[in-house]
């Protein structure tokens, strides 16, 4: 992780922004959030839609959002994501984050804002989702889920490749849910992909797993209705 020189423009911005967070407190949220278990350094319960009109208001920063990162806020992680430059964002920087991420909320909001946007997305999503930690896994495949929504300019290959990685990733009930969305988000891109996801989602009924049998029948359950067929075709 980089060390940077502070400056009086980015205190000062910080400071600012910490004061304005504090009103977007929504109690019901957080006692939502509690009640479930999900507990952060600091949690006010801030709308998503809310910290994304504060950060509208300031420049993008790489120094700012390394600050609010490092505040470990559930809001000023939120908001380093929204403000930091994917242009500066640095490897080490990245495996850093991601270490810290605590909960599926931020690995979501990271891989979305940020790390799907940095010229290392395709090759990180890969090490993420080869990584021991289940939300270092979970930011990968959300990465890869983002950028087979965002990246229309891409080819097959780098899909392709997160395809064959999936097979272990289906034998683990922790990242079940998302991995399923994933899977399917890349599978609708185009017909080829579609074709080879579903060969890949017959050949997790092979697997000595039960959570991967179930992921197996959930996906090609999705895969085989006519409104996917349809979508599919109509992206040749």
């Amino acid at each position: 992780m980089e060390y940077l020189l502070d400056d009086p423009v980015s205190e000062r911005i910080y400071q600012e922004i910490l004061r304005k967070v504090r009103p977007l407190q929504n109690r019901e949220v957080l006692d939502s959030m509690t009640q479930r278990g999900v507990v952060y350094k600091l949690n006010l319960g801030a709308s998503v839609i809310s910290l994304q009109n504060l950060a509208a208001e300031y420049t993008k920063n790489h120094l700012l959002a390394l600050k609010l990162w490092n505040k470990q806020w559930r809001e000023t992680m939120i908001l380093a994501t929204l403000l930091e430059k994917p242009e500066e964002v640095t490897e080490n920087q990245m495996d850093f984050w991601v270490r810290q991420i605590q909960h599926t909320e931020i690995a979501e909001q990271t891989a979305m804002n940020l790390f799907s946007k940095t010229p290392f997305a395709y090759e990180k999503a890969i090490e993420f989702c080869l990584g021991k930690k289940t939300l270092c896994k979970i930011t990968g495949l959300l990465m890869m889920g983002r950028l087979a929504l965002t990246d229309r300019s891409a080819n097959n290959e780098p899909f392709e490749e997160f395809l064959e990685l999936f097979p272990p990733l289906a034998k683990d009930a922790q990242l079940s849910i998302v991995f399923r969305r994933v899977f399917i988000q890349i599978a609708m891109r185009n017909p080829s992909l579609y074709k080879i996801a579903l060969l890949q989602a017959h050949l997790l009924r092979t697997l000595d797993s039960a959570v991967a049998h179930e992921n197996a029948e959930e996906l090609i359950s999705q895969l085989e209705c006519d409104a996917v067929k349809d979508l599919v075709n109509r992206r040749s």
